[in-house]
């Protein structure tokens, strides 16, 4: 059975941080890159980062470069995003994705889609 855990979601105050982690079961782990898409109230779903577990190259969009941090735990099969520096723009639902090697890092091209996280930062 494929399984994307995701946990590590709460409420925060702006500027703290929270740890997000995506554990992967079921699939051939290092054939996809893993990340978060994430969607605020009333928008669309987009691309947050991801990491190649092949070769551990990352993407950051620009609303978060500088503040979130994407690393691979290979051993455990499992994939972190730290968030530092959060601000209540950073409020949504996070969901954890594999995309296979070679695929854009956009919904469209979704392997697997994991469980919703909800991250929620106060003013």
């Amino acid at each position: 059975e494929v399984q994307l855990q995701a946990s590590g979601g709460g409420l925060v105050q702006a500027g703290g941080s929270l740890r997000l982690s995506c554990a992967a079961s079921g699939f051939t782990f290092d054939d996809y890159a893993i990340g978060w898409f994430r969607q605020a109230p009333g928008k669309g779903r987009e691309g947050v980062s991801c990491i190649s577990v092949r070769d551990g190259s990352t993407y950051y969009a620009d609303p978060v470069k500088g503040r979130f941090t994407i690393s691979s735990d290979n051993a455990k099969n499992t994939v972190y995003l730290q968030m530092d520096s959060l601000k209540p723009e950073d409020t949504a639902v996070y969901y954890c994705a594999a995309v296979a090697r070679g695929n854009y890092f956009h919904s469209d091209y979704v392997a697997y889609w994991g469980q919703g996280t909800l991250v929620t930062v106060s003013s």
